[in-house]
């Protein structure tokens, strides 16, 4: 693995790329950490947007992201662009000694995702994938009690994304959303933090089958199911749809094992809905505590990930999703893809 220098006594500047939907996220955390990082320059192809974003945070603003890394020092940089070009970005900040937070999911295709790693390793440089739904307190709880192995054998998981998308949605942006080539579908896109919570809480997945639909004017799925064998043995399955009436219903993992049963629903998993054990612990009374009210499907994970980054960069601690971590979600979607696409059971890994 490279060696990574350490970044000291003085303020991480970081630069953000892209300033759509989900970039409020980003400028929020850097706000909520002002005291550590610094917001040192925007850059966005759509000149209004980059106008609005320049009269609001008053730092340099680019239409070219390589023009941008040439001109202005900058330590990281936040990747809020479509799925589809955060591989040529992550390689062309790497070439520049950038490191870098990529949002969800970190590429479109798998090749591009290892080609993101190989960069980023050749550079010496961090590559964070940002998956904030990890830092949703009800997950925090229910990762602590699969590490402690409380469920026993685990018999089955299902997980439930029923969201609404309407085509409005789809038609905004350029053009680029619901495409193969930038977007994704629904579990590329939308779901992808459901698919990460298959590797990240179950484990390493065996094979899969995966059925999906097509009823928005897209390229992409916006519905579809996954049947999935992990390789300790447990079965499971996931249903999704954008295309719920008449607004977001539920966002669920359910975990079925020989010693304990727990449901965690809500529209984003935020709500612990069922949570029994053989052997009660201490912190089961905090179940009531954990739950929250949200009305943002994304959670309030961003902050929390971005003191992960902020303390990797200051040397004090190791990254919660970093590029390899990222390619464990990537690989269960490319499978999926492959699966429907093709009628067939996929295997994992995908490379041997």
């Amino acid at each position: 693995m490279p060696h990574f220098t350490s970044i000291t006594g003085r303020k991480i500047k970081i630069a953000v790329v892209g300033c759509g939907r989900i970039s409020k996220n980003h400028f929020g955390s850097i706000e909520q950490y002002k005291d550590e990082i610094e917001l040192v320059a925007i850059c966005d192809i759509d000149s209004a947007v980059l106008d609005e974003h320049f009269e609001k945070y008053k730092v340099p603003a680019y239409r070219d992201m390589k023009e941008m890394l040439e001109n202005e020092r900058i330590d990281v940089v936040a990747l809020c662009t479509p799925s589809g070009v955060h591989s040529d970005q992550a390689v062309l900040a790497a070439k520049y000694n950038v490191h870098i937070i990529t949002e969800k999911p970190m590429a479109t295709r798998w090749s591009d995702g290892v080609r993101m790693v190989k960069a980023c390793d050749r550079a010496g440089v961090r590559l964070f994938v940002v998956k904030q739904n990890r830092r949703n307190s009800t997950l925090q709880l229910l990762k602590r009690a699969m590490m402690e192995k409380r469920f026993g054998k685990i018999h089955m998981v299902h997980l439930n994304v029923f969201w609404t998308r309407p085509q409005s949605y789809y038609d905004q942006g350029h053009g680029w959303r619901g495409t193969w080539e930038f977007d994704g579908g629904a579990f590329m896109n939308q779901a992808s933090h459901y698919v990460d919570l298959l590797d990240w809480l179950i484990g390493p997945v065996e094979k899969l089958q995966a059925m999906m639909s097509t009823t928005r004017d897209i390229e992409v799925e916006d519905t579809g199911v996954l049947n999935v064998k992990w390789r300790n043995g447990t079965l499971g399955s996931m249903s999704v749809t954008m295309l719920t009436y008449p607004k977001n219903l539920e966002g669920s993992i359910t975990i079925l094992g020989e010693k304990g049963t727990v449901r965690v629903g809500g529209v984003a998993v935020n709500d612990i809905q069922i949570w029994q054990f053989e052997e009660p612990k201490y912190y089961d009374q905090q179940i009531q505590t954990v739950n929250y009210e949200t009305t943002s499907v994304y959670g309030f994970g961003h902050p929390l990930y971005y003191k992960n980054v902020i303390d990797v960069l200051r040397g004090d601690d190791e990254p919660e999703t970093d590029g390899r971590e990222g390619l464990k979600s990537l690989e269960i979607l490319i499978a999926a893809y492959l699966a429907a696409r093709d009628g067939k059971t996929i295997s994992l890994p995908l490379e041997y």
